[in-house]
């Protein structure tokens, strides 16, 4: 006689797989990621988001085409020491000159920093004029990171800029 066991002749239940139960919890685990990052999408928003861009980009072709009607040809370099180290006090110049080379002073030159991610982090200092055509502002980056510079000249009702991305180290 044969003797046979039931246990043996009944299939094992799927839960109790280890292949069903690893497919199971990288479904989970990948949910609660994607939950975490919306929750922190959400609650730290940057609010980068301009509070009038509509007024501002409503007009910005014409804005555009008489901007280049009366460009007056300068060059606009920005001396940025490199590195930049957060919290260190640092000088930084504009330098411009018109089409012949000749040093163009403004009626106002302005220094901004923006933090791409913190907008409350932002902020422009006024810069001073050191000799025709030179302007410097002394300032810190208060955070490590990427920060984008904007130094803007005006003249009468006119503004020009110029712009570049720098990284600040730690110190």
């Amino acid at each position: 006689m044969q003797a046979t066991s039931e246990s043996s002749s009944k299939p094992t239940p799927a839960f109790r797989s280890p292949w069903v139960l690893a497919w199971i919890g990288l479904i989970v685990t990948v949910l609660a990621v994607n939950l975490t990052f919306v929750f922190l999408a959400i609650r730290t928003n940057p609010g980068l988001v301009n509070a009038n861009y509509y007024e501002r980009g409503q007009d910005y072709e014409r804005t555009m085409v008489s901007r280049l009607a009366r460009d007056p040809g300068w060059l606009m370099r920005a001396d940025i020491p490199k590195p930049l180290t957060a919290g260190a006090q640092e000088s930084i110049r504009l330098v411009l000159v018109d089409k012949a080379g000749q040093p163009v002073d403004v009626d106002d030159a302005t220094f901004y920093a923006y933090r791409p991610s913190d907008v409350s982090r932002d902020f422009a200092l006024p810069m001073i004029r050191e000799t025709k055509g030179r302007y410097l502002v002394e300032t810190s980056f208060p955070l490590v990171g990427v920060w984008d510079i904007l130094i803007a000249a005006k003249t009468g009702e006119d503004e020009y800029s110029v712009g570049e991305r720098v990284n600040v180290a730690r110190p």
